[in-house]
């Protein structure tokens, strides 16, 4: 970085001496170059995202958390109202069908087996009971559903309480979470509570929306009561089991339409759900191996922080300053929870390729010669090579690394991209590094005060830097203090 050097305190930009320094470069590193330039990143699964990391770790680890204040006080009013509502349905409005002790109790062991194939989808789990649910609101009296269902998930949970899956008093939750099944059972009994038929898909379909419906009602209005979270906010989310449960419906009508003359028949979907289940289950065991890469990821971009700082001390703490200035920046900008890791990671590496130039060039205590800097400028190709051996997010990072000295006008290093084609993260981490790189006391100057070099920083916008960055970290530093 010309800015960087001795030579560059007075008012002029050295446009000749960087355009020559470059072009010694190009001779000079052009074997180091093999690595080809940036294109598409290669694939990273979606449950590595650290938007949904956090969502899926915070949804884990409310199950080891006893309920409590808004939590359970929201719990017990929707517990209550479920009772009472249901208790009246039960015993005041009068039901068509009429079941045997013995296919209540298989429709609730069902129904207890189907809860336990869970889908984590984001916040939550869609799970496959919509296959029973359908053939319950036939097969029993309509206006027990509720109650077999809240029965059917009490069954369920305390099966995880007796393995230490889940505290007690999650127990409360079997009623709070089976408000959904009033949507439909209201919906058949406005249309008069009949036998299955094919002939009557409309209201089938009115049924599922008002499950959905009272399904989002509920769970939404506590969750609003409980953590102050608005329901619309929730709805992309609850949507990908609404999903679910759009899909599993047309099966479980067609098990309802043979278990009717048949209750014993309802035991055909049992295949089905036990092939659900090695599918839930082998999701389960992917989110749960993508954590734990996405955890290697950050251990080893620690641990390759650490190399760079035992290798050259200035370099390492350098490296930790500009992480701070780059994700302030990135918050500034609007960037994505992905785009905000790659942000971190390239902050912390955006030298790492650092430990493959000699000791004598890094450290010496004066200006470089052309040659010298044609050398440490491989560094951005050394630190790509580095990561790319890693692989995965680190490999796309190394992406980013590669391009963290290109200039906003084409001048820059390895590749010479310009304006919009250098990676925005790159454009953050190069301006963050001048910064901070201005800063700071060097072995041949005294770093300048933060107002010089944002004003050094302004002055060189459009040319070097990406207007937007430099405002933006401006910003950051005045509000800093």
């Amino acid at each position: 970085m010309g800015y960087l050097q001795p030579s560059f305190e007075g008012s002029e930009r050295p446009r000749v001496k960087r355009e020559a320094r470059n072009a010694d470069f190009r001779r000079v590193s052009t074997a180091a170059t093999t690595i080809p330039a940036p294109t598409a990143q290669s694939h990273v699964p979606a449950e590595l995202d650290p938007a949904v990391q956090g969502l899926i770790a915070e949804e884990r680890e409310k199950h080891s958390r006893r309920l409590r204040g808004r939590t359970l006080s929201s719990a017990v009013v929707w517990t209550v109202g479920f009772f009472a509502v249901a208790g009246a349905l039960a015993a005041f409005v009068p039901a068509r069908q009429t079941a045997s002790a013995a296919t209540i109790v298989a429709l609730v062991v069902a129904y207890a087996l189907a809860s336990r194939i869970e889908f984590e989808v984001r916040t939550g789990y869609a799970m496959a009971t919509q296959i029973i649910l359908v053939p319950i609101l036939f097969l029993a009296p309509l206006t027990w559903a509720p109650l077999i269902v809240c029965a059917a998930s009490a069954l369920s949970r305390a099966f995880d309480i007796v393995r230490g899956r889940i505290l007690a008093d999650r127990l409360l939750l079997a009623p709070v979470y089976s408000w959904h099944t009033f949507g439909p059972v209201a919906v058949l009994l406005v249309a008069g509570d009949r036998p299955p038929s094919v002939d009557h898909w409309p209201v089938y379909v009115a049924a599922l929306v008002a499950q959905f419906g009272v399904d989002f009602a509920a769970s939404g209005g506590r969750d609003w009561i409980a953590r102050g979270v608005p329901p619309w906010t929730q709805l992309p989310f609850m949507g990908l089991a609404f999903v679910v449960d759009a899909a599993l419906a047309p099966i479980g009508l067609l098990a309802a339409l043979v278990a009717v003359e048949t209750p014993s028949a309802i035991v055909a979907v049992l295949p089905l759900l036990a092939l659900l289940k090695l599918f839930a289950n082998e999701r389960q065991v992917r989110i749960d191996h993508a954590l734990e890469l996405s955890h290697a990821y950050r251990g080893t971009a620690l641990l390759l922080g650490d190399v760079v700082e035992a290798d050259d001390a200035y370099t390492g703490s350098h490296s930790r300053d500009v992480v701070d200035l780059v994700l302030d920046v990135s918050d500034r900008l609007g960037l994505n929870a992905a785009d905000r890791r790659d942000a971190e990671f390239a902050a912390l590496l955006h030298d790492v390729g650092k430990i493959r130039i000699p000791g004598e060039i890094i450290n010496k205590p004066a200006a470089l010669t052309p040659e010298e800097r044609a050398v440490i400028e491989t560094h951005t190709v050394e630190g790509e090579r580095l990561l790319a051996q890693v692989g995965g997010i680190l490999g796309n990072v190394g992406r980013i690394v590669r391009s963290c000295h290109e200039d906003w006008d084409g001048t820059g290093y390895p590749d010479g991209l310009a304006a919009e084609d250098i990676p925005l993260v790159a454009r953050i981490v190069r301006c963050c590094d001048a910064f901070s790189a201005m800063t700071s006391d060097r072995p041949y100057r005294k770093g300048r005060s933060a107002a010089e070099a944002i004003a050094e920083l302004q002055r060189c916008s459009g040319t070097d830097f990406d207007s937007r960055v430099v405002d933006a970290l401006a910003a950051s530093v005045a509000a800093a203090g």
